[in-house]
């Protein structure tokens, strides 16, 4: 059981969201132990705390909200937190979105190393898998949990038109792989789907400049991918960012067939309802999240 921690020093930044295609400014800032990640939605004057209850829509991307006011695209943010091990920290955003950056965590991850990282001299309390456990959907979505040491996760995604359409990846996770082989795999789509996208409210801040885009057989950047797997690494940088949402960190091997954020909140309820995992602590007692927020 590791020490909690939190950035050392503030730091701000600010984009354009994927989905809204508005501008918000970002500034994360340390937190005390206990506290947990809680975003503050300054331009209304409201605290969310990041929490699977909070979940208000997972089309296209995992949105958090509370009394109305709604936080959209946070997986990767939280995924880089999560990645790094961050467990308290208050992110102050004005703006209805968090920034898409370049499209991958890697943006956040320089962001927060360049804070700095301190450990807080209190427990991380965690979630263990302590059985085996089946979320399905129909279409073939699968997320299974096994009880396993450490953080793992296996992710095996199937396009149905595209390049590279079968794809597999098992990561363990540690600060290191998440940095070197999850942070920079970027969010990818369909050109074919951008109009319908569009139409919907959807994808207005999308670009070759933070999302891979495919077209029939082809990718359409010109620099071409990170990874000859990248599709599935980001994924796995997109259920990390989900499954932090469970407040705690996950320890055991989490499986996914084709799974997308909708699946992935849906799996992580299912799994808190069905005692799958087991909130463990210094002293083994039941962790009780801080009131922070709602």
């Amino acid at each position: 059981m590791r020490l909690q921690r939190t950035i050392k020093n503030p730091v701000h930044f600010e984009g354009t969201g994927l989905h809204s295609g508005r501008p918000a400014r970002v500034l994360l800032k340390p937190a005390p132990r206990d506290h947990g990640i809680v975003f503050y939605r300054s331009d209304r004057q409201v605290y969310i705390k990041a929490h699977y209850r909070n979940v208000i829509d997972t089309a296209f991307a995992t949105t958090i909200g509370v009394d109305g006011v709604r936080i959209r695209t946070v997986e990767h943010l939280l995924s880089a937190l999560s990645g790094l091990c961050i467990d308290n920290v208050l992110i102050e955003i004005e703006g209805p979105e968090v920034p898409v950056l370049d499209g991958s965590a890697i943006g956040y991850v320089e962001l927060i190393l360049k804070a700095g990282i301190v450990a807080q001299g209190k427990k991380m309390p965690y979630l263990e898998i302590t059985k085996s456990f089946v979320y399905e959907e129909p279409g073939g979505v699968k997320i299974m949990a096994l009880p396993s040491k450490g953080r793992k996760i296996t992710y095996n995604l199937e396009l149905s038109y595209g390049p590279l359409r079968r794809q597999s990846i098992s990561i363990e996770l540690n600060e290191e792989t998440y940095l070197n082989h999850v942070a920079p795999a970027r969010t990818f789509g369909f050109l074919k789907d951008v109009e319908f996208l569009r139409k919907n409210g959807l994808a207005l801040g999308g670009s070759l400049m933070n999302a891979v885009v495919i077209d029939g057989e082809k990718v359409l950047n010109q620099e071409g991918l990170r990874f000859p797997d990248e599709f599935a690494r980001h994924k796995v940088l997109d259920m990390i960012g989900d499954l932090s949402l469970a407040g705690a960190p996950i320890i055991g091997h989490i499986i996914s067939w084709k799974s997308g954020h909708s699946s992935n909140i849906n799996f992580l309820k299912k799994a808190m309802a069905t005692g799958t995992f087991r909130f463990v602590t210094d002293n083994y007692l039941e962790y009780h999240y801080p009131q922070v927020a709602k």
